[in-house]
């Protein structure tokens, strides 16, 4: 993934031809990622239940004078835009596709401008139309603090939970009740209900470590100012005794789910650390698909740069979470043809077999060109290893395919005797 006359290898031809592309008004970017949704929406219909992960990023394009359209950041020299897609995935944790994604420049301070909290409530009200189009599978918006809106929980009851949702707290919410109690206190004066334990991986200079956290639940009426209120299921995960030195993990979650059992708490505690695929995302499309260093000059251009690359940065993880998943699978659901049997012949020096191997055989070959070196006690093949292994691949099915259709037949050397 590089910028666009980097990925255009066949010339200027083919440069100019992709720029006329971008710069074709006739091409909608909310089309091409309604393309994209149709094949989603058939990925998800396959599922019981499926998880909205929802959050925002900023593309940094400061210094770029030329690019007409951006917005400040968090502070006017910065200069940009602010990308929020739906990220749709399985219980099990395999991207299934995008579905949605605002994305918006800020206007000079001092100018009126939209709400930006708008976002996470139409990002809901998207959620639940396409819960219209799949009635077999379960859909649950899945959000972080900043999602943590009365707007939003409002919203949802409106709609009659369409689908579901599931937020961490962010604001200590006032209760319908006599003593205008809040939520905090409530779910923290029940008795632990049992404990969750799981591996947090490494980040930062925070090392690898297993954690237990305790779990309560309480059913609660937030405040109106008069009548009913809705009622939320707050989880409350709390790491009681962490390591010396590091910070406890604790999570408080609200769901529209009237939630009862350990199990059921579990589950949901599941699904929020899922969330992160959202963040691995991001990674992708900056670090991988580098849309941070596209070169155009209008926003236009990029938007219809961006969508382009939103498909391409969910391919790479859905590859990655699919191959982890079902390993077992047949190569052939994600790779074409001339890309597994290309793959299998660089990598064994022998011709690709009759019967195609299975998906995780042709994922570790992929990362393996990316650089994982697949040693006994290596963690699955990540995002980085995979984009990286995925470029190399395309060049190599680029190159084949040239020469099959020349028919380029390459002299034997003959061997030099001393």
């Amino acid at each position: 993934m590089a910028s666009v006359p980097n990925v255009c290898g066949g010339g200027w031809a083919e440069t100019k031809a992709a720029y006329r592309l971008l710069d074709n008004a006739r091409l909608d970017f909310r089309e091409v990622l309604r393309a994209h949704s149709v094949p989603t929406l058939e990925r998800i219909r396959q599922q019981s239940r499926v998880l909205c992960l929802q959050d925002t990023t900023e593309l940094d394009y400061s210094g770029r004078p030329s690019m007409a359209g951006l917005g400040r950041l968090n502070y006017e020299q910065r200069q940009g835009l602010y990308l929020h897609p739906t990220l749709v995935i399985s219980e099990a944790g395999v991207a299934l596709g995008v579905t949605d994604c605002w994305h918006w420049a800020r206007l000079p301070k001092g100018e009126p401008d939209l709400a930006e909290s708008l976002r996470w409530v139409e990002g809901y009200e998207r959620v639940a139309e396409m819960a219209a189009l799949a009635p077999d599978t379960r859909l649950v918006y899945v959000a972080d603090r900043e999602g943590d809106l009365r707007a939003l929980i409002d919203r949802a009851e409106q709609l009659g939970f369409a689908a579901d949702y599931l937020i961490r707290v962010r604001h200590d919410r006032k209760l319908n009740d006599p003593l205008d109690g809040k939520l905090r206190a409530a779910v923290e004066a029940q008795p632990v209900l049992g404990t969750i334990a799981f591996d947090l991986p490494a980040s930062g200079n925070r090392p690898a470590r297993q954690v237990t956290q305790t779990i309560r639940l309480a059913r609660v009426e937030l405040k109106t100012r008069s009548g009913p209120g809705p009622q939320v299921t707050v989880i409350l995960a709390r790491e009681e005794a962490p390591p010396e030195g590091q910070e406890a993990v604790e999570w408080c979650l609200i769901t529209n789910e009237k939630i009862t059992t350990l199990e059921q708490a579990r589950a949901r505690i599941e699904w929020y650390r899922k969330r992160w695929w959202i963040e691995v995302y991001f990674r992708i499309l900056k670090s991988g698909c580098r849309i941070e260093a596209l070169q155009l000059r209008t926003r236009e251009r990029l938007e219809r740069a961006l969508v382009l690359y939103l498909i391409v940065a969910w391919r790479i993880l859905m590859l990655m979470t699919l191959g982890r998943e079902h390993p077992e699978w047949c190569c052939e659901v994600v790779f074409s043809v001339e890309e597994w049997q290309t793959a299998w012949a660089i990598h064994h020096r022998t011709p690709p077999p009759a019967t195609p191997p299975d998906l995780g055989a042709i994922v570790r070959i992929v990362a393996g060109f990316g650089g994982w070196l697949g040693r006994k006690n290596d963690p699955p093949p990540g995002p980085k290893a995979l984009w990286q292994g995925m470029t190399k691949l395309s060049a190599y099915v680029e190159a084949v395919t040239a020469i099959r259709a020349a028919e380029i037949k390459f002299p034997q050397r003959k061997r030099i005797r001393h």
